[in-house]
């Protein structure tokens, strides 16, 4: 069967999962009373709950006798590293751009990727019914930005659609017929070329792995496209590393392919298709998959580094090991060795002592989703705070330097520059207004600038500014930047809170806790109003008297209690302070620090 490769990518909320539902839909892959989900392919719960792609997957359909395998990619730059790895495996992309947003910081970052690989891109001006929307302007900026990352005269001629993603139409015209994806199908059959490996059926067969799964009946799945020649099930190949050294001979149990949203099991793979392969217990991502004969390995797309790093440790609070199964460090390190095992943007390092482990990343965000998946496993944890990751060039220290295009209420736009340009030390870069009385700021802001800084945004801008960022450049180190400003109240004692205790010490600040809570010596409680830190009594309660009179005995009404989520927990919490992750809470306290660790922290403080 002919084939066509692509991947759709698009910046976070732009519409991808949507699209990939009605193209799977209008391919007849479901019976016509079949029940079908909204975003098939966010197959996992924290996907579902937050409503973003973080894992790449691929899915297939025919259309007019040509199977067109497409993968849909992850919309945040934490996750870069699934799409970086996924376009070696496809021959074009559907670049889906929001009509009223226009190209944002992530559509920039694939892109580029893309350019780079000489893929030729179409572009899809996605929502073009919404009230806002400006499709033309989308357009214009989306040839601006492929003219800004050096596209060749033949990127830039890309073809152009006009859709509406959740209403399943897609026309090359603004004023079309607007009926179904038909003209879409067409054009990427049209557009995107065939796979060449196709031509190389009669060599030995090779591919590059991609992705690693896992099934409780095959074990260890790798996903890629192959590359050259044929794998029939049971055949016995090898897996090489990216320099050549044999890791493993393993006979193939099963080849899996891609048919709609199933993995169906095939007698033969041909070069040009994607599919993944059980049978191995050693081979990972980046590894080539091949005949005995073949010597060589692929050469594997090099992955951008990581740009900050988190420590995890076990939970030595006193309230450890009751909620979670999972809390000796030698679990913790195994868990996340077979994380760094399938995301090769993230790094395990251990810690002097062995009872903490460095992990690095691209952000929070990746940073989270992995903690988040840790507790619902049933895992106790200790988070540091992100510390960013520096580098050395010619004597001189560089940091990690982030855009940040921001949406924002003219109103606010002058507040949010103040805090951005002035504490953070960034760079305004661009400023305009973006429609509807609001205003686009673009900055060039450190990365260490924006840890914590998400929450202030939201406050400063009474929740309605929407921050996108992206990786920029490394640049010098541009000076100390002041953390969190306030100090926080912390409990010096051990029991359970008690109502008559915070409803009197609700003046000294916001309370993290409400009444009837475990607290222990040294668990941050709340926010104090001031800058120095103060330690308080939340178990006090009243003294009782026999003398009783109306009037005396006031209610006590507590304010509702601050409660952060994991993130805001990690981005919140100072260099000498911990973030407590169980399957059940989610609890900040104070380090104990020996002099050591004292001064590394005052040197990473400056």
């Amino acid at each position: 069967m002919d084939l066509r490769n692509i991947a759709i990518i698009a910046h976070v909320d732009h519409g991808k999962t949507t699209l990939v539902d009605e193209l799977l839909k209008q391919s007849g892959i479901y019976r016509e009373n079949e029940t079908t989900t909204e975003r098939a392919m966010d197959s996992n719960d924290l996907e579902r709950e937050r409503g973003i792609t973080i894992f790449a997957k691929p899915t297939s359909v025919v259309w007019k006798g040509i199977r067109i395998n497409i993968v849909d990619t992850p919309g945040h730059a934490d996750f870069g590293g699934e799409v970086e790895r996924i376009l070696s495996m496809v021959d074009g992309v559907v670049l889906l751009v929001d009509a009223a947003e226009g190209p944002m910081p992530q559509t920039k970052f694939v892109t580029s990727k893309a350019l780079k690989l000489g893929l030729r891109p179409i572009v899809v001006v996605n929502k073009v019914d919404k009230p806002d929307g400006e499709p033309n302007q989308a357009l214009d900026d989306c040839f601006d930005l492929f003219a800004n990352l050096d596209a060749t005269d033949e990127q830039l001629d890309f073809p152009s659609m006009y859709a509406s993603g959740r209403s399943g139409w897609a026309d090359m015209e603004l004023d079309g017929p607007r009926k179904n994806l038909d003209a879409l199908f067409d054009l990427i059959i049209e557009h995107v070329p065939a796979p060449a490996q196709i031509a190389d059926q009669d060599k030995p067969f090779t591919m590059l792995a991609t992705t690693l799964g896992g099934d409780p009946f095959l074990g260890r799945l790798l996903t890629g496209r192959v590359e050259t020649g044929k794998l029939k099930t049971g055949q016995t190949i090898k897996a090489m590393s990216r320099d050549g050294t044999l890791i493993e001979n393993f006979r193939v149990t099963k080849v899996l392919a891609f048919r709609g949203l199933d993995q169906t099991a095939i007698d033969v793979a041909e070069a040009g298709d994607i599919v993944s392969i059980a049978g191995m217990t050693k081979a990972t991502v980046a590894d080539t998959l091949a005949e005995q004969s073949v010597t060589e390995a692929i050469p594997a797309q090099p992955i951008d580094p990581p740009t900050i790093t988190v420590t995890f440790g076990i939970n030595t609070s006193p309230l450890a090991g009751r909620d979670g199964k999972k809390v000796q460090s030698r679990v913790i390190r195994e868990r996340l060795m077979k994380e760094a095992e399938s995301n090769v943007a993230i790094k395990i390092s251990d810690t002097p002592g062995g009872e903490a482990f460095e992990v690095a990343g691209r952000g929070e965000l990746q940073m989270g989703v992995l903690i988040e998946n840790m507790r619902r496993e049933g895992f106790e944890l200790s988070i540091s705070r992100p510390q960013v990751l520096f580098q050395e060039e010619n004597g001189q220290k560089l940091e990690p330097i982030e855009e940040v295009t921001i949406d924002v209420d003219d109103e606010y736009s002058g507040a949010v520059i103040e805090k951005i340009t002035g504490h953070r030390r960034g760079e305004l870069t661009e400023m305009k207004p973006a429609g509807v009385g609001k205003t686009r700021i673009i900055a060039h802001v450190p990365a260490r600038g924006l840890i914590g800084y998400h929450g202030e945004f939201l406050t400063d801008t009474r929740g309605t500014g929407v921050l996108n960022r992206v990786f920029h450049d490394w640049a010098p180190y541009k000076g100390p930047i002041p953390g969190r400003r306030a100090g926080v109240l912390i409990s010096m004692e051990n029991g359970q809170s008690v109502s008559y205790a915070i409803f009197n010490l609700e003046d000294r600040g916001k309370f993290f806790i409400t009444a009837q809570e475990d607290v222990y010596t040294g668990m941050i409680i709340g926010e104090h109003n001031r800058e120095n830190d103060l330690e308080v009594n939340p178990l006090k309660g009243k003294k009782l008297t026999n003398v009783r009179a109306s009037g005396t005995d006031e209610a006590v009404r507590l304010t509702t209690p601050i409660k952060m989520s994991l993130e805001e927990a990690i981005a919140y919490i100072d260099n000498d302070e911990l973030v407590e992750v169980t399957p059940n809470s989610i609890r900040l306290r104070k380090r104990h620090l020996d002099a050591n660790e004292r001064k590394r922290m005052s040197k990473v403080a400056s």
